[in-house]
């Protein structure tokens, strides 16, 4: 497994695809248009290998209407939003998420943002990404329960100064 990120190609679509929809609870299921929407409209999207890792993410300018991003645009004048970031289980313990995140913070600081903000499930929990966030520096700064999709979550920034 390589740890080069790139830019998905066309090829990329149908792999990419159901890496996300394996995990449709973390993420929420999409549809290949739905998924070419994202991409299109996307700040920044990175895949490493043959559907092994994907991260999405937008700056506040995106047309997106996610109850998440639109509550963080409430809250911040700019920032660049993780919409998801997913590594597939025969890919994990490689150092992927983290390389999708050091390039987006990289990116993000390059187009001169001082933030990157995502959301953590709460319900159902996922411990592990909350550990993963923790890690890179996030912390809590709101909560939110979205009955219409049976979640909870925890809303999280990290700053860019941070190392």
């Amino acid at each position: 497994m390589t740890n080069r990120l790139r830019a998905p190609s066309p090829a990329d679509a149908a792999a990419l695809l159901a890496l996300n929809n394996q995990h449709a609870v973390e993420l929420s299921e999409l549809t290949a248009d739905g998924l070419a929407r994202l991409f299109a409209s996307a700040f920044r999207v990175r895949v490493a290998g043959e559907g092994a890792a994907l991260l999405v993410a937008f700056d506040q300018d995106a047309d997106y209407d996610s109850p998440n991003f639109l509550w963080f645009r409430r809250q911040y004048a700019r920032f660049v939003y993780v919409d998801r970031v997913v590594v597939a289980a025969t890919a994990r313990g490689q150092g992927l998420a983290r390389a999708l995140y050091a390039d987006l913070f990289t990116a993000a600081r390059a187009a001169g943002h001082d933030r990157v903000v995502c959301e953590v499930n709460r319900e159902p929990p996922n411990p592990a990404s909350d550990a993963f966030h923790a890690a890179l520096g996030f912390s809590e700064v709101g909560r939110a329960h979205l009955a219409d999709r049976g979640k909870a979550v925890r809303y999280l920034v990290r700053p860019l100064e941070c190392g």
